[in-house]
């Protein structure tokens, strides 16, 4: 019996270890809220990440459009003319201005001019792309808007020309840019 007795609490105490092997319900939730705690925390990081990508790409994309337009202006000596204030996402800008694609054989200063980067409406933006009116060739305006504050430029509406990436007025909206 002395044998039998041995050979049965070996057993228990085998069952025993595997009993305590395994993890309870409720540290597995426990491991799983806080998996979830920092995923979220991860996600609204990337989210505000990629809003200042965004605005950063804003503001390359008018200093790309900047230097074409001084590029058009030496040749052409006037920036191009438009009918009416209009975006001018996609379009190419050679010497017969914007165009929906270019003319063969023409000068082109940007084949593809760049748009606004989707989603548009970061912060208080306006869902709309780049916005570009010039007067007598003389003088240009691109609307623009940034979520937040990109470099230098702050937050909100704000127009480009050629004294600058930020010739904004106080209070002006996105149809309006002072000359």
């Amino acid at each position: 019996m002395a044998k039998k007795e041995k050979k049965e609490k070996k057993q228990s105490k085998k069952e025993e270890k595997k009993e305590c092997k395994a993890f309870t319900l409720i540290e597995l939730l426990v491991v799983i809220a806080i998996i979830g705690i920092l995923a979220a925390i991860t996600l609204v990081a990337l989210s505000d990440a990629r809003a200042r990508a965004r605005d950063s790409r804003r503001l390359s994309d008018i200093r790309q459009l900047q230097t074409a337009l001084e590029m058009y202006y030496l040749d052409q000596n006037g920036y191009p003319p438009v009918d009416d204030n209009g975006p001018i996402g996609g379009q190419c800008l050679d010497k017969n201005g914007f165009e929906d694609s270019c003319a063969a054989g023409a000068t082109t200063y940007m084949a593809i001019t760049p748009t606004n980067p989707k989603p548009q409406g970061d912060g208080d933006c306006p869902e709309q792309d780049y916005i570009y009116s010039s007067f007598g060739g003389t003088v240009y305006r691109i609307f623009y808007c940034l979520g937040e504050k990109a470099g230098d430029v702050q937050k909100g509406s704000h127009c480009a020309g050629p004294e600058g990436i930020d010739v904004s007025q106080p209070g002006q909206n996105e149809t309006v840019c002072s000359y």
